[in-house]
């Protein structure tokens, strides 16, 4: 059976077409993917950029939000006014200032190998640092400033936890006889 004649045919270059005129264009129709859910539900797509975020009382061009006093060269100083904004959405900007006062939660843990290493230097030498980095334990050739940081952030990152380390410490442990 014969085979259809364009099949085999070379595509060609369309010289007559700009790609990229043809990508800008592309680009302006695109919708902005907004990560924020409460700019997403206030966000008008009939509407531009600058003027979706001056409703919902956010700046566009920080330059022009925020009144710069301007030296002339007669040395008279201008002030720059801002744009009055008409803010239609205020519900968007107290919801993003309650999102940002919400204190942020420290994720950050360490390795247990690591805890065990600050515990048992903490447990041998106490507050010598010094001792510490002569210590046979010191795998990694630490100098005492770096066991300083690692004890630092064993602090910072499990505060309860070394609270209750050095707790047990403290108390005299039951031995059996």
């Amino acid at each position: 059976m014969p085979k259809a004649k364009k099949s085999g045919r070379k595509k060609k270059f369309d010289y007559g077409r700009d790609r990229k005129k043809q990508k800008k264009r592309f680009l302006k129709k695109a919708n902005p993917r907004i990560d924020n859910k409460d700019i997403r539900e206030a966000w008008d797509q009939r509407k531009s950029t600058a003027r979706n975020l001056m409703e919902m009382g956010l700046a566009f061009d920080p330059n022009r939000s925020v009144p710069i006093k301007k030296d002339s060269l007669l040395g008279l100083k201008k002030e720059t006014k801002a744009p009055v904004n008409i803010v239609i959405k205020p519900y968007v900007v107290n919801r993003l200032e309650e999102e940002a006062s919400l204190p942020v939660k420290d994720t950050k843990t360490l390795s247990s190998d690591l805890i065990e290493y600050v515990q048992h230097m903490i447990r041998e030498h106490s507050d010598n640092y010094k001792a510490m980095a002569r210590d046979e334990k010191n795998y990694y050739q630490d100098t005492p400033k770096q066991i300083k940081r690692k004890i630092n952030e064993y602090k910072r990152c499990h505060p309860d936890h070394y609270d209750s380390f050095i707790s047990s410490l403290a108390s005299p442990s039951l031995t059996v006889q």
